[in-house]
């Protein structure tokens, strides 16, 4: 998985676009984390990106807008027992560095006694996941524009309700250089696309949404015929059955989650409860219970950052540690959470490959990568006729989690009502409450059909957004309380 050759080439690509235009060589990186080793401090590092990312979007038959731009700059930090300096410029220079460095240092209030010895120089290790591809130049813009008027062209041709197409293509051409205060070097090249569908539908005087897409970290080819088709037909079936719902019933029943996408619950509501920084301060649900049982037989979720191509994967974290499949809860027994460095430390266990950042203007903390739980042995349509009352989700909008008590509450945007094992109508409004880890203790029956989302998610965390993937199979959760309308 490791490839020494690709390790030294991204650090080449990293140096011409960071290093070389500004007169900056590997020793003034040295230079400038040694001023701040003058003074007593646990870690610091520089983190130089280049950014150049392109949008463009379909409304109303015609592509209205297309944008581009072009960013980069530095992140200097210095970190102290729980304290973090950090400073920023999109000024690459010796001065501004220098600088950076001088102030971060003042966070350590102490200087070292005696001379700062030079750490030798380390290339760290990482993975070959994906291409080191420019995405914006694997399609010229006349075709690019082709392609979403496609997409509207596909999407009123599936039926005549079909009133309005939204579609959007992002690509993003992100190249990072890490520097380490112990001498570590990691550079990473990251590509990434995204294609969106959104779809309204109109029926005797009703108007209702769908939306699909996907993407991940490789070229534009990857959108071909056959898959945008897929796209389209996902997202106006999906405008379609809302047409169709009812208000949806409400209070304590059974609920089945669809496969993919709908892992976004799992996500939010018991993923961000086994980030490090929540554990280490003692007010996430699953803190300090490593060992214990937290959900039911047969639940393993893992958070995996090494999947070639996937939206969530890194080569390196943003930290310069080669990511890794983590395992955080096997056959329902906490095993362990997901770290950075300094949380790491603090906790003193090993990083987890999940320090990650938005950018160079942010300072990183434990993140998810592609964060799911594997299948079991149940035939979905099985556990779909098992449900006697109750609801069956295929899809989610937004929701919102409590990382100390872990109550969450989730907007489903596609699901049916379903009795005696049998789908009856579709309903809308349906919102499900409920808290992470008491849920996964109700998971009584597990798919054998787990899927990944389709290279769509974005997650959030204090003012911070980063690209993530979901993933679960076909779940049945006894007894949570189901919000609706009806």
């Amino acid at each position: 998985m490791i490839s020494r050759d690709l390790t030294i080439e991204r650090l080449a690509k990293a140096s011409e676009l960071l290093l070389v235009p500004f007169g900056l060589t590997e020793a003034d990186l040295s230079s400038t984390l040694g001023q701040i080793a003058t003074h007593q401090v646990d870690d610091a590092d520089l983190y130089f990106q280049y950014t150049r990312s392109e949008g463009w979007s379909l409304e109303e038959g015609i592509v209205k807008t297309g944008s581009f731009s072009i960013d980069q700059g530095v992140g200097v930090r210095a970190v102290a027992g729980e304290k973090t300096a950090f400073a920023y410029s999109d000024d690459i220079s010796r001065e501004s560095l220098l600088d950076a460095a001088r102030t971060v240092r003042a966070i350590s209030g102490s200087a070292r006694s005696g001379r700062v010895k030079t750490p030798r120089r380390r290339v760290a290790q990482s993975r070959a996941l994906y291409g080191a591809l420019d995405p914006l130049g694997t399609l010229d813009s006349t075709a690019k524009v082709q392609l979403l008027e496609k997409i509207e062209r596909l999407a009123r041709a599936k039926d005549p309700r079909v009133v309005q197409v939204m579609a959007g293509l992002a690509n993003e051409y992100d190249v990072v250089l890490v520097a380490r205060l112990d001498g570590t070097l990691a550079a990473d090249v990251r590509p990434l696309v995204r294609l969106s569908v959104t779809v309204i539908a109109e029926q005797k005087g009703r108007r209702e949404i769908g939306s699909f897409g996907g993407g991940g970290r490789f070229g534009l080819s990857y959108f071909d015929d056959a898959l945008v088709a897929d796209y389209v037909d996902q997202a106006v079936q999906a405008a379609l059955t809302n047409l169709e719902s009812r208000p949806a019933p409400a209070g304590e029943m059974t609920v089945v989650l669809g496969p993919g996408w709908p892992g976004v619950l799992l996500h939010e509501a018991v993923g961000h409860g086994l980030e490090g920084d929540f554990n280490r301060k003692g007010s996430s649900a699953f803190s300090g219970r490593i060992g214990q049982r937290v959900a039911a037989e047969g639940v393993t979720v893992l958070d995996d950052g090494t999947m070639a191509d996937r939206r969530g994967s890194l080569n390196v974290d943003d930290e310069g540690h080669p990511t890794q499949r983590n395992v955080l809860i096997e056959d329902g027994i906490l095993k362990g959470y997901i770290q950075d460095a300094m949380n790491a430390r603090l906790m003193k266990v090993k990083p987890t490959g999940n320090g990650r950042r938005e950018s160079y203007a942010h300072i990183p903390m434990p993140r998810m990568t592609n964060t799911y739980m594997l299948g079991g042995d149940k035939d979905p349509r099985e556990i779909v006729a098992s449900i006697q009352k109750g609801l069956y989700a295929t899809n989610f909008g937004g929701g919102q989690v409590d990382i100390t008590s872990g109550k969450f509450v989730f907007s489903a945007s596609e699901a049916f009502w379903v009795e005696n094992g049998k789908i009856q109508y579709p309903v809308k409004g349906a919102t499900i409450v409920g808290s992470g880890p008491e849920s996964l203790k109700r998971i009584t029956m597990i798919g054998n059909d787990m899927q990944l989302d389709s290279g769509v998610g974005t997650c959030g965390k204090e003012g911070q957004s980063v690209p993530v993937g979901v993933g679960q199979p076909t779940l049945r959760l006894d007894g949570l309380t189901v919000g609706g309308t009806g």
